[in-house]
């Protein structure tokens, strides 16, 4: 696990970012709903006390971040974009997949740069958890 690889200090930070980032763009591409839930399974290991005893409630900010923010990044990430495509049909203006790829991703990618940041500083500077 490269959690245990990092430093005792370091370990918070680390699985923020795992997983921040692994839901975020794992978000993009499969439906949220089923990704928080087999998140939830690896944050609640990462909190065990015989486990690595981490904190959880920053562990659930980054999950609910990275699942909420990863569905920006394409078409099929959330269902909002499915029916906003659908209704913008409607109206006579169609987008593509990769036409909803190029604004949304990168979109999504400055959303979880931020959302790291935040994590970090409330969670591992000031410890606020």
């Amino acid at each position: 696990m490269i959690i245990r690889m990092v430093s005792e200090e370091s370990r918070l930070a680390v699985a923020l970012m795992l997983v921040l980032w692994v839901s975020g763009i794992a978000s993009a591409f499969v439906d949220n709903i089923p990704l928080t839930t087999m998140m939830v399974r690896v944050m609640a290991a990462l909190a065990a006390p015989d486990g690595l005893a981490l904190p959880l409630a920053p562990l659930a900010w980054a999950l609910s971040f990275g699942a909420c923010l990863g569905g920006n990044g394409t078409l099929i990430g959330a269902s909002a974009n499915v029916v906003c495509a659908g209704v913008a049909e409607q109206h006579g203006y169609r987008f593509t997949f990769m036409q909803f790829f190029k604004i949304g991703f990168p979109i999504m990618i400055g959303h979880l740069m931020v959302a790291s940041i935040y994590l970090l500083i409330c969670h591992c500077a000031f410890t606020w958890h």
